[in-house]
């Protein structure tokens, strides 16, 4: 069986993720969504919010091969524990290639037997980050184009909007 983990601290996940997931869906015969607990940053939504928000999103666009794990720690580690022979990396622009084609390597010195695989969201999506979609809510704007709509009424419960 190939498995597949689509790691990252999805806080929230958008629609630009949501391409990315359901294209690495296609590609495995089970996809492993795994939220890093994200000790660099800040999150605003609890490990647990979020992975409910993923699972709903799942579970809404009928993605059956995919499941959700919290992880923490090395990610190789977490593919080996999981069988995962690849790393699905979203790549928006030039700016994550560098960043992401570091991780990759390390990642390969760590265990050369998990690969990583690089995917673009649709063009029209590469614009979008959790970052600027937290932003925007912050400020009122309207969200609804850039998250799954169970993610817009996670947004306006969490920053009473």
């Amino acid at each position: 069986m190939r498995t597949g983990i689509y790691p990252g601290s999805f806080d929230p996940i958008t629609n630009g993720h949501l391409d990315v997931l359901q294209r690495a869906a296609n590609l495995f015969d089970e996809l492993i969504i795994a939220i890093a607990r994200d000790n660099a940053k800040s999150s605003l939504f609890t490990m647990d919010e979020r992975v409910q928000m993923i699972e709903q999103t799942v579970r809404d666009n009928q993605l059956t091969n995919v499941r959700v794990l919290p992880f923490e720690g090395l990610l190789v580690k977490f593919a080996r524990e999981h069988n995962a022979q690849a790393v699905v990396r979203g790549l928006r622009a030039i700016s994550d290639f560098e960043f992401e084609f570091q991780m990759a390597l390390m990642n390969r010195k760590l265990d050369a037997r998990v690969e990583t695989i690089f995917l673009t969201p649709r063009e029209e999506l590469t614009y979008i980050s959790s970052r600027i979609v937290k932003e925007i809510a912050r400020l009122g704007g309207d969200v609804t184009t850039f998250v799954p709509p169970n993610v817009v009424s996670s947004l306006k419960a969490k920053l009473i909007i």
